[in-house]
């Protein structure tokens, strides 16, 4: 089965990741699969949660931080500014403070607490975990496209809905056992009573919306993860190791791309030493990647002859992965 019969026979697989180690054409592939599928009619959102993010270089258009940027019809990009979104934290948790305690300016020291807590090291993988549950829960596309971030970030971003979760169970139970007490309080108490259950419903609100998120990257039947690798020593072993630690978190993997295969015809043509040494390593991990991966190798993708980078080479890699595209 290849990459396209993957597609054909699983059609509720909506939700598409492609991950692997930096810069072996994870871009590449998200942005050429959802330019296959918004040629084929659907409504295809291809997304980066890499601060590194190169979409906006691929698609030659300034996407980064603009939310949905339409590509072309069918086709919208989306670049996730870290930043933006830690601001938008930040206003968020002041209003809710003011809202709920019915204060007019937030008090010095916890607007001190709000601007350290955005220079923590984990906030910002925290509001790109974040800015993915808006954008899967929304449901405003056919198809969702993921750019995983390189192999270590991408375990920690698939790892943070069991942390999230685990965190707001304790928080939630604690703040039920308080209610408890609340009930027998007061009259002067029932104002805290309503703050306490607002904080009670956020949280709750807060657990839903990543439980939802988390459903779906581990459905394997709405979610499609794709390795990508090169035909390098190197590349193949730290491919067996993370395909191993994605197993743990339970993601649905569906199968490997080979990037970057010199074209084995080269091989009949007089060509240069360095190049023909390259063809034969390269045919050594091809064996390799056969007998460790088998069947599960869905497609080689040819080397191409520049940079993918504007619809004309987007479109070149689409067929070189899956065959004619639609006009």
């Amino acid at each position: 089965m290849d990459l396209r019969e993957m597609l054909e026979k699983n059609p509720d697989r909506r939700y598409i990741m492609f991950g692997g180690k930096g810069g072996l054409g994870k871009t590449t592939f998200s942005a050429a699969t959802a330019y296959y599928l918004a040629k084929k009619g659907f409504k295809v959102l291809v997304f980066s949660v890499d601060p590194q993010a190169s979409l906006s270089d691929i698609f030659q258009r300034p996407i980064f931080g603009k939310g949905p940027v339409e590509i072309m019809p069918n086709l919208f990009a989306q670049e996730i500014d870290a930043d933006q979104r830690i601001k938008a934290y930040q206003d968020e948790i002041r209003q809710k403070i003011l809202t709920m305690y019915g204060m007019e300016k937030v008090p010095e020291e916890i607007e001190n607490y709000i601007q350290a807590a955005a220079a923590e090291p984990a906030m910002e993988e925290s509001a790109i975990f974040d800015a993915v549950v808006d954008i899967v829960v929304g449901g405003d596309y056919d198809y969702y496209i993921y750019d995983l971030v390189p192999l270590g970030h991408a375990l920690y971003y698939l790892s943070m809905a069991s942390v999230y979760d685990e965190w707001i169970d304790k928080i939630t139970a604690l703040r039920s056992e308080m209610a408890e007490y609340d009930q027998v309080a007061a009259v002067m108490q029932r104002k805290k009573e309503s703050s306490e259950d607002q904080i009670l419903e956020e949280l709750q609100h807060i657990k839903s919306r990543i439980n939802t998120s988390s459903g779906i990257l581990t459905d394997r039947k709405k979610t499609a993860f794709f390795f990508v690798l090169t035909p390098e020593e190197m590349i193949i072993l730290d491919t067996q190791k993370a395909a191993g630690l994605f197993a743990k978190f339970d993601v649905p993997l569906s199968g490997y791309i080979v990037n970057r295969v010199i074209p084995a015809e080269l091989a009949n043509q007089d060509i240069p030493a360095y190049l023909r040494n390259r063809l034969s390593m390269q045919g050594h991990y091809l064996e390799r990647i056969d007998a460790t991966f088998g069947d599960q190798v869905l497609q080689r993708v040819p080397e191409l002859e520049r940079d993918v980078t504007g619809l004309d080479m987007i479109q070149l890699m689409a067929r070189s992965m899956f065959g004619e595209i639609p006009d």
